[in-house]
């Protein structure tokens, strides 16, 4: 048997295992359909969170002025005509690279990290790794001296 009790605006319910052991009988409402990007009256959602918070950022004037554009756009190819509205807003982002990111910073950090994951993968010794012995099934080992080196001896079984 559950216990409810009330403290001020709030009702609480103790459950116990006798309530838990049947199947709930509360039917839920269907939940609605998300409208995406563009309402079904053509207009552009900007409440939608595929924008990440785009539209409502210090640039977020300069970014609905010019996704408008290119969404209203008639001209071929389709946002040509939006050339001012993207520069606008390009120089309003270029102003908060830490919210925004700076293109040529981000291409920078991808290089460094590239060459980082080369170094490491050099720093790996190919050469010791070469050198430890290593037997085959007929106790044949081969270990490696040098580079261009190759050592055979007779191992035992």
């Amino acid at each position: 048997m559950s216990i409810v009790r009330k403290e001020g605006k709030d009702t609480i319910i103790f459950a116990s295992k006798e309530d838990h052991a049947s199947p709930s009988k509360v039917n839920l409402p269907e939940p609605e359909p998300s409208p995406g990007l563009i309402l079904a009256n053509g207009e552009i959602n900007w409440n939608c969170p595929c924008l990440g918070g785009m539209a409502t950022g210090p640039c977020g004037l300069e970014f609905r002025e010019a996704f408008s554009c290119f969404h209203y756009s008639a001209a071929e190819p389709k946002g040509s005509d939006c050339y001012d509205a993207f520069k606008t807003m390009q120089t309003c982002m270029s102003e908060y690279p830490a919210l925004y990111g700076n293109k040529e910073a981000d291409l920078d950090d991808l290089g460094q990290a590239e060459s980082q994951a080369v170094v490491s993968k050099d720093s790996e010794d190919p050469i010791k790794d070469s050198r430890e012995s290593k037997s085959d099934e007929n106790g044949i080992e081969a270990s490696s001296g040098s580079k261009n080196e190759m050592q055979h001896s007779v191992g035992s079984k």
